[in-house]
C-alpha cells in the first residue's frame, strides 16, 4: 500500500507533463523571433524609439493573437527592463554614453496553438554603440539638482579636473511635454566657467522622467557628454524652519513647538530631526538626535545647570519621494537663557547713545560760539565809523572855534 500510494504522485505528475508538451507542440508550430529590430533617435536626449517587424512565418496566420516580448538593458538602473506588448514600436530611455541592448522574443497564441501561448525559443537581439564620443577625461562630474522649497530648482556641477582652457559648457533638458530639448534659462557662472543652471521661472513637471544632458566643446574638439535622468519630486529641499519656540512644561519637561516652512511642500509629507545638545560647565556639548512625524516634542529637561539647546530641519517622507534632502538646520533654541546674554545688545548700545549725544551737545554749543563771535564782529565794524565820524567832528570844532 506505501508504495502505491507512493507511485500515484509520480504517474499524476508525468501524464501532466505529458499532456502540457502535447498542447505545446501537437499542432506542430514553431515561433520565429521578431525580424528587422531598428533603434530611431527623434533628438530628445537618449529617449529613444525602438521598431521592429513581425517575423515573415507568422504574417498568414491571422487568426492567432500575436504579442512581443521586448527587453532592453537599463543603463540608469543597471539592470534589465521586461514588457510585454502587442504593438511594434516601444519608446524607453537610454543613456548614449553607454550601449543600448534590445532582445525580442514573439509570442504566439490562440487556435494555431490550442489556446496556449508560445514563446519563441530564439530572440533577435541589436546592440548599438555609442556615437558621442569626445576628449578622454572632460565627462563633468558631481551633477546634482535640487528643487528648492518645490519652487525652483537649481542644477550644479563640477567640472572635471583635464577639462581644458577655452571649453564651453552646455545644459539641455527634455521631458515628455516637450517637441524638442531646450538649452537651460539660466546659466550659473564661476570664474568665467559655467558651473550650473537656475530653472527658475521655468514649469517642470511632477513624477516624469526629465532628461539632462551637460556637452561641451573645446579647441581640441567636444566634451565627453553626461546623461542624468530624475524626476524632480525626488530632489525636494524644504526651506528652513523659521519659528522655534522652546517652553519649559510641569514636572521639570522641556516642551519644544516648532512650525511647518511656508511654502507649496505639504506638512503631511514632511518628518523632522531634532537635534538636541546640551552645554556643560565645562564648554563640552553632547548633540542627541531624535526623528519624529510630530511638530511638538516633550522631553525631560533634568540637568538644571546645563544649558539645553534644540535646533530642527524637515526632509520628505519616503512615501511622498524616494528620497530628499535634509533643509538647512534652524536657529538654536535654548533653555535656560542667560540673562547676560540677552543683555549684551543692550550694554552694545548705551555708548552708541552716548556718543550721540555728546556729539549734538558739542555741534550745539560749537554753533552757539560761532553766532556769539560773528555777532560780536558785526557790531565791531558799526561802531568803528561812529568813533570815527565822532573825532573827525571834534577836531574840526576845535580848529574853527580857534580859528574864530
Amino acid at each position: 500500500m506505501a508504495t502505491k500510494s507512493w507511485l500515484t504522485p509520480q504517474v499524476t505528475l508525468m501524464l501532466l507533463l505529458i499532456t502540457w508538451r502535447e498542447s505545446m507542440y501537437c499542432s506542430g508550430v514553431t515561433v520565429d523571433p521578431p525580424e528587422d529590430i531598428v533603434i530611431l533617435d527623434p533628438g530628445h536626449l537618449g529617449h529613444l524609439v525602438i521598431t521592429w517587424n513581425m517575423p515573415a512565418s507568422l504574417i498568414n496566420m491571422t487568426e492567432c493573437p500575436k504579442q512581443y516580448q521586448l527587453e532592453y538593458f537599463d543603463t540608469y538602473r543597471d539592470s534589465w527592463t521586461t514588457i510585454r506588448t502587442t504593438r511594434r514600436t516601444y519608446s524607453a530611455q537610454f543613456d548614449l554614453t553607454k550601449d543600448v541592448r534590445v532582445r525580442l522574443y514573439t509570442l504566439l497564441s490562440g487556435p494555431c496553438t490550442n489556446g496556449t501561448m508560445i514563446k519563441s525559443t530564439s530572440y533577435t537581439e541589436l546592440v548599438q554603440k555609442p556615437t558621442n564620443t569626445g576628449v578622454v577625461g572632460t565627462a563633468v562630474q558631481d551633477f546634482v539638482c535640487v528643487y528648492h522649497n518645490m519652487n525652483y530648482m537649481m542644477c550644479n556641477w563640477e567640472k572635471s579636473l583635464k577639462m581644458l582652457a577655452n571649453s564651453q559648457q552646455n545644459l539641455f533638458f527634455w521631458h515628455g511635454e516637450l517637441e524638442q530639448a531646450e538649452e537651460c534659462p539660466i546659466y550659473v557662472i564661476s570664474n568665467g566657467v559655467r558651473k550650473g543652471c537656475n530653472f527658475t521661472g521655468i514649469s517642470l513637471p511632477d513624477f516624469t522622467d526629465i532628461i539632462f544632458c551637460v556637452n561641451g566643446t573645446s579647441p581640441e574638439g567636444p566634451l565627453i557628454p553626461t546623461f542624468i535622468s530624475l524626476q524632480i519630486q525626488n530632489h525636494v529641499k524644504p526651506e528652513i524652519t523659521e519659528k522655534v519656540i522652546l517652553q519649559t512644561g510641569p514636572d521639570t519637561q522641556l516642551e519644544l513647538h516648532w512650525d511647518r516652512p511656508v511654502g507649496r511642500v505639504p506638512g503631511h509629507c514632511l518628518k523632522w530631526e531634532v537635534e538636541r545638545y546640551q552645554k556643560g560647565p565645562d564648554g563640552k556639548t553632547t548633540p542627541v538626535y531624535v526623528i519624529t512625524k510630530q511638530m511638538s516634542l516633550t522631553l525631560p529637561y533634568i540637568h538644571d545647570k546645563e544649558k539645553n539647546c534644540f535646533r530642527v530641519r524637515s526632509k520628505l517622507q519616503k512615501y511622498c519621494a524616494d528620497k530628499s534632502f535634509w533643509s538647512e538646520w534652524s536657529r538654536p533654541a535654548c533653555h535656560p537663557e542667560k540673562n547676560e546674554i540677552a543683555l549684551e545688545p543692550e550694554w552694545d548700545m548705551v555708548p552708541v547713545y552716548v556718543y550721540i549725544a555728546v556729539a549734538i551737545i558739542t555741534i550745539l554749543v560749537l554753533l552757539l560760539c560761532v553766532g556769539v563771535v560773528l555777532k560780536v564782529r558785526s557790531s565791531k565794524q558799526v561802531k568803528k565809523p561812529d568813533s570815527l565820524l565822532t573825532t573827525l567832528f571834534a577836531r574840526n570844532l576845535v580848529l574853527t572855534v580857534v580859528e574864530a
